[in-house]
């Protein structure tokens, strides 16, 4: 079977760590930062887990290798 391609998009955007859980950086966070709310600021620093049904579909199609 031949080798499965990465997607270089999902490469960029997250990060596998050891135990097998995908982080990735919350959306929203370009511009516009005077009018948001302090406690979604807070809330969207650093990268985050994702949900476990999102997961399996990153896995399979985005990182096969992850």
């Amino acid at each position: 079977m031949p080798k499965l391609k990465t997607k270089s998009g999902a490469k960029k955007r997250f990060k596998v760590t050891a135990t097998g859980k995908i982080l990735f950086g919350k959306a929203g966070r370009r511009h516009g930062m005077s009018k948001r709310p302090q406690s979604m600021l807070r809330d969207s620093r650093g990268m985050h887990v994702m949900n476990a049904s999102d997961v399996a579909r990153v896995k399979r199609h985005m990182l096969p290798y992850a």
